[in-house]
């Protein structure tokens, strides 16, 4: 992975505002580079991704493929699968903030619908093997 900062205005970062938080995310073989910024209320750019939302989406799929491969195994055939995930933060008087936990709700349609609750429980083993829930150091739940 490579990060570049692609906010310099001419003065680099001689005062807080003088420059951009834009930057651009990519890796090796991919597509093309990921546009990111802070977030808005941090002076980002509101339309490019921030870090808080590249790590709420990171675990969001994390789970998601955990989740199709244990499906997948099971034979329950999954045709659709949404998931509106947030993240709750709290700020700390000195400027630095924290996730205090990350929600994800999984939507998801199934070929046998008969199969619902055999499929609903496969979320906790799905939650239990994501890399990404095992390695932060907040609640990340699973609501359904």
């Amino acid at each position: 992975m490579t990060t570049t900062w692609r906010g310099n205005r001419g003065s680099g970062t001689s005062g807080y505002g003088a420059y951009s938080r834009d930057h651009e995310i990519e890796a090796e073989g991919k597509s093309g580079p990921l546009p990111c910024s802070s977030d808005a209320a941090f002076r980002g750019d509101g339309t490019r991704y921030n870090p808080e939302e590249l790590l709420v989406g990171s675990l969001s799929a994390c789970h998601m493929l955990w989740y199709l491969h244990l499906c997948s195994i099971a034979g329950i055939v999954v045709t659709e699968y949404r998931d509106r995930a947030a993240g709750r933060m709290r700020m700390n008087e000195d400027g630095s903030g924290e996730f205090v936990e990350v929600v994800l709700r999984p939507e998801v349609r199934l070929a046998d619908e008969r199969r619902a609750a055999e499929a609903a429980g496969l979320h906790a083993k799905a939650h239990a093997m994501c890399f990404i829930a095992r390695s932060v150091r907040f609640p990340v739940r699973v609501s359904l």
